[in-house]
């Protein structure tokens, strides 16, 4: 059932040029990049059990090397830009993991990381080459050996097809050896470190993939939205991926992308409620959290065997609809 349900969400993304207007289009593959954003930060809080309030400084590093490579008409040399916006992520959080994560943990990491975003997001705004407040607009999008995919829809599933590589590739480490060892980290790190792991080495490496990955969604990003500044950094950026795991479920690998469908679901909804939006969305996002501590997932888990009993009949019905039949 959790595949037709993938399957039949997966083509329903695919297939929304085809029949959706532009406007919802693009809300879709701002969407589509958040819910990758998320997974990469739910692999350090539902997987490591390490909260970082600043992953979209990652998201901005990479945001920003792509911009600047695009507009420098270097479109053909957009996937390479990608990898080396990974690469520049997977640095930085390798540079911070490896000082912060000795030393700090728990709610003095997230606020470390939260001051850190919040400086980027300054050094950023009083850089001239990067445009200072008004950020890089314009951005093109790339053309890859003659394929323009400025033209109609077709960064669109360029994206798509992206994000889903990244989706893939976090799930395989979820459900790796390293996977299984973070997940023995967050339950009890004290006694993992007892049976000889590294914790500490094991903590950076989930740092940086969670980095690189969150670089690379901003890369992806940025030919998207076609423009990008400083508040990319804000810390208000980073708690989205935080509520999407908290809303879909974080204990729950696609807990994330559930979040991020349902809050972007529910911001549609409410778009014409002019300045009672966000008033609509905090009070029924509050709701659902405190109704299912758990998420959406952890939710439709408590009442799908409940709903699949009550569908089920019972087996004295059964035997007697048979005995009433053989009768008749």
């Amino acid at each position: 059932m959790r595949i037709a349900f993938a399957l039949a969400a997966g083509a329903l993304m695919l297939s929304l040029p085809l029949w959706a207007n532009p406007g919802l289009v693009f809300i879709a593959g701002v969407t589509i990049t958040g819910a990758v954003f998320a997974l990469s930060w739910n692999l350090l809080f539902g997987f490591t059990g390490l909260a970082s309030f600043g992953n979209a400084g990652f998201f901005t590093i990479g945001a920003y090397i792509a911009a600047v490579g695009l507009r420098a008409d270097h479109g053909a040399w957009f996937l390479p830009l990608v990898g080396a916006s990974a690469l520049a992520g997977g640095a930085v959080a390798f540079i911070i993991g490896i000082v912060a994560l000795r030393r700090s943990s728990g709610i003095h990491l997230a606020i470390l990381t939260l001051a850190l975003s919040e400086v980027l997001r300054v050094t950023v705004s009083h850089t001239a080459a990067l445009g200072g407040n008004d950020g890089l607009p314009n951005i093109p999008r790339p053309r890859i050996l003659g394929f323009d995919f400025g033209a109609g829809d077709r960064y669109y599933w360029l994206l798509c097809a992206a994000c889903a590589l990244l989706a893939a590739m976090l799930w395989w480490i979820v459900h790796s050896r390293f996977g299984r060892v973070l997940r023995s980290i967050r339950m009890d790190a004290d006694r993992t470190r007892f049976i000889g792991v590294d914790v500490a080495a094991y903590r950076l490496g989930a740092f940086v993939v969670s980095g690189a990955v969150g670089s690379a969604v901003g890369a992806l990003y940025a030919p998207w939205s076609q423009i990008v500044t400083p508040d990319l950094a804000h810390w208000i950026r980073s708690t989205q991926p935080i509520l999407y795991a908290l809303l879909g479920g974080a204990s729950s690998f696609w807990g994330p992308v559930v979040g991020a469908l349902a809050f972007s679901a529910l911001d549609y909804a409410t778009r014409t409620l002019v300045g009672l939006s966000e008033i609509v969305t905090g009070v029924v996002l509050l709701v659902v959290l405190m109704a299912a501590p758990d998420g959406l997932i952890g939710l439709w888990r408590r009442f799908a065997p409940k709903l699949s009993k009550s569908m089920t009949p019972a087996p004295r019905a059964l035997s007697e609809r048979g005995f009433a039949e053989k009768m008749s």
